[in-house]
Formats: structure tokens, sequence, C-alpha cells
């Protein structure tokens, strides 16, 4: 059968040492030896377990006792909770761990900083970079969705049976019929899909397999709706960037 500590069993005290006036408070089993305390205090207070020395005070400030013998317990001697336990050693000094005077630093030329890769700096900077890309990815693709809503709405006047004229940079112009206004496969964005009245043009309406609309071979092609304009323009010869 398993027995429970009660919370008589264990006593709370605050500590304290040269190096920190009030450190933290910690929780111990009274049946814990001075010797093993002093290997606690260790850690807390950088103290030697060797050489240090505990006294313990009220919450008054008043001596209680020294815990002087380490095979005696924390419960051996007159302490309740709230007591303060100061740590004294010798090899401990007031702000030892407040001057920075005695840290070995660590020093980098200012051309070798800049080359690392791994530094706050570098860092700073491929951010900027990546923001940079970043918005000018952005401009781009707004840049982009504004000219496909002004060809979109160029196209909205466009309709299948319409005659027009072709007037892409640098070729003839190109004189047919509308046969198709829309969407493709094989690009993005609305196409218009002209049928020649000569055979100038590229394909018989279909592209990598996909028909769009009927015409002899060499009589189609797809353009932009911004090189096309709509009207009644009678037959005609010509000759067109197409695709």
């Amino acid at each position: 059968m398993s027995i429970l500590a009660s919370a008589t069993d264990f006593v709370e005290v605050t500590i304290s040492s040269a190096i920190n006036e009030l450190g933290p408070s910690k929780r111990y089993p009274r049946s814990t030896t001075i010797g093993e305390l002093k290997g606690k205090l260790e850690l807390i207070t950088g103290a030697s377990s060797a050489t240090m020395k505990l006294k313990a005070y009220d919450k008054e400030n008043r001596l209680i006792c020294s815990l002087d013998d380490d095979v005696n317990m924390i419960g051996d001697y007159p302490i309740s909770d709230g007591t303060r336990l100061h740590v004294e050693d010798a090899s401990l000094t007031a702000g030892v761990f407040d001057d920075v005077s005695r840290v070995e630093k660590f020093e980098i030329s200012k051309e070798e900083y800049a080359k690392r890769s791994d530094t706050f700096r570098a860092w700073k900077g491929q951010t900027k970079i990546d923001e940079s890309l970043k918005e000018a990815r952005e401009a781009k693709q707004a840049e982009i969705a504004k000219k496909e809503k002004e060809l979109e709405d160029l196209s909205q006047n466009m309709h299948v049976g319409d005659r027009c004229e072709v007037r892409a940079s640098h070729q003839p112009t190109r004189r047919g019929t509308l046969a198709f206004v829309g969407t493709v496969n094989f690009k993005p964005g609305v196409w218009i899909g002209v049928r020649y009245d000569e055979p100038f043009g590229k394909n018989d309406g279909s592209v990598e397999g996909q028909r769009y609309f009927d015409c002899p071979p060499k009589y189609g092609v797809f353009v932009r709706p911004d090189v096309v304009t709509v009207g009644d323009f009678p037959e005609d010869l010509g000759d067109v960037d197409e695709i």
C-alpha cells in the first residue's frame, strides 16, 4: 500500500546569495539532507557545494540558524514555510554575471561577416530581395490582368459572322470573317478565330487537335481582339502575325 506525502513533509523556502539577494522559491522534502540540498543549490546559485555555507533567516530577516551539518536533514532544523536560505561562498561576487567585460567575445571582420549567409544582415537583405521580387510579380500579374480585361471588353463587340480586318504589328492587313470568339486550350485569355478571304492563315480552324471552327487549310488564324477591327470590309488579300 502506497503512502502519500502530506503537505507537512515539505517546506517552501526562498533562496538568496551574494549574487542574488532574492532568488526563487523552492519546495523541498524535509527528509532532504543538507548535503543533498547544497547539490541542488549549486545549479541555482553557481556556488560550490564543497565550500558553500547555508544560513536560515525568518520572514523578519532574523537569523534562525546555520545549516552546517551535511548529514542532517532539513527537518532537523526549525525551518518553516517562508524561511530564506542564504548561500555564502567566497568564490561568489555580487554582479559577477552582470559584468560583460569578463565574457570572452567572438569577433569577426566586417568583410568576413558580409560573406556569411547565416547572419541577420544576410537574412534582412534576402528578405528585401524577396519582397521586391514579390512586389514585381504582383505588379506584373496586375498588369496582365488589366490587359486581359481590356481584351475581353473589346471582344464583347465582336460576333461570329462579322466582317473584319486584322492589323498585326509589322504585318500586312488581312481581311476575313469572324468564326470564333472566346477562350481556347492552347493559350490563356480571349482569342478571335478568323477565316481569311485568302490562304494566308496557319490552320483549318483547329489547333493541337481541338476544333474551334471550320475552314479550308491555311485559311484559319487565331489573333487577340486588339488587332481585330470589325466593319463592312469587302474581300481583300494580306499577311498576319498569327498562331
